[in-house]
């Protein structure tokens, strides 16, 4: 049986041909992608579809007998439920009319069940730790910039006011340069009037 046969044979049981192979589509697909997620597919009375790794390992051509390496690789499995495999050996009757073969599974069956549950939780909060991480990480980046600029901008307060200081010390020095000789030269002046008045009083007494 292929697909097609296999949508001819529910096409009655789901309302029609298009149904049937859109009902057909989804439950593949959704099987697949659960698959290659790394989730396992269990369905109760029928089997469980699961990824499963195999690791790397030599094998042979069969055609020339030569050794070849195999890479490590992923591949699909499928294990028969128990109920399928009664079937199929004889130990259990096949119902007839319209009784299903696989009895309905429970809820929650098609999503791998509790150990699906718990990769999801495990997923999500290894997701979350490392955003956190990232988040810290950040923050820790932009304060240390913070400082860094804050340090910065102190140190260039501190150079212009030693500058400013210097500047005005050596502006201080300069003037207190020029004015030093003004007092000198009034200093000079004072002999020169008492000698003149010396002379004065020496020519009245003349």
């Amino acid at each position: 049986m292929n697909k097609a046969q296999l949508v001819e044979a529910i096409a009655d049981k789901v309302g029609g041909r298009q149904a049937a192979a859109d009902a057909v589509d989804a439950v593949l697909d959704a099987i697949v992608r659960a698959v290659v997620s790394g989730d396992r597919v269990s369905v109760t009375g029928f089997g469980s579809f699961e990824k499963v790794e195999r690791p790397a390992r030599y094998a042979r051509n069969p055609q020339t007998g030569e050794r070849v390496r195999v890479k490590k690789t992923s591949v699909p499995r499928f294990r028969a439920g128990q109920g399928f495999k009664d079937l199929v050996s004889g130990s259990k009757k096949l119902p007839r009319g319209g009784e299903v073969a696989v009895k309905k599974a429970p809820k929650g069956s098609l999503s791998g069940g509790a150990s699906t549950t718990a990769r999801t939780a495990t997923k999500k909060a290894a997701a979350k730790k490392a955003t956190t991480a990232r988040k810290a990480a950040t923050a820790k980046t932009a304060a240390a910039k913070k400082t860094a600029t804050a340090k910065k901008a102190t140190a260039k307060k501190a150079t212009t006011a030693k500058k400013s200081a210097a500047k005005k010390a050596t502006t201080a020095k300069k003037s207190a340069a020029k004015k030093a000789p003004a007092k000198k030269a009034t200093a000079k002046k004072a002999p020169a009037k008492r000698s003149a008045r010396k002379t004065a009083k020496r020519a009245a007494a003349r």
